[in-house]
């Protein structure tokens, strides 16, 4: 009898938890300083920028031209690397590791910009058998790596605005 008082009170709170809708808001982590900033780069249309908006807007950050008044965000360098881990018995290429830096600073209003860097590593596992699959499928990785990275970005900035505070 136990059990199955235990068995119905899982599954009903599974049920209740999936059906609700819960989701947790990334945005209200943000603080009022940073709900609008000015988002800065060489090139507002490459991959990594597209990327960073992305990750800004999901986190309820409103994205605003230049102004004194604003915080600004600025990427200054994305560097993508790819490392050999392991090799088949013909000594082909058979895992790699996929690397992203990126570089970025925030200028907080009326005080100088702090360095922000970030860092985003991936396995995979390369098949020269399959070449055009893995094609799209490192793309899929490399896109997902500029995401994380973005989410990163947005979450040191949260923490160094935390920290400015109270430093003063």
């Amino acid at each position: 009898m136990f059990n199955l008082l235990k068995k119905i009170a899982l599954i009903t709170s599974i049920a209740a938890i999936s059906a609700c809708g819960f989701h947790f808001q990334t945005g209200q982590l943000v603080p009022k300083e940073l709900q609008t900033i000015s988002f800065e780069s060489a090139d507002k249309y490459d991959a990594m920028s597209m990327a960073m908006r992305k990750q800004l807007q999901m986190s309820n950050i409103n994205v605003v031209d230049p102004r004194e008044d604003v915080a600004v965000l600025r990427i200054h360098n994305v560097r993508t690397n790819d490392e050999v881990v392991s090799v088949f018995k013909q000594g082909r290429e058979a895992e790699k590791v996929l690397i992203m830096n990126v570089s970025a600073n925030v200028r907080l209003p009326k005080q100088e910009a702090h360095e922000i860097s970030v860092s985003v590593n991936r396995t995979f596992f390369d098949n020269s058998r399959a070449a055009l699959a893995k094609s799209a499928e490192r793309e899929v990785i490399w896109n997902d790596m500029r995401e994380q990275a973005a989410r990163q970005i947005i979450a040191k900035m949260v923490a160094l605005q935390h920290q400015v505070k109270t430093a003063k």
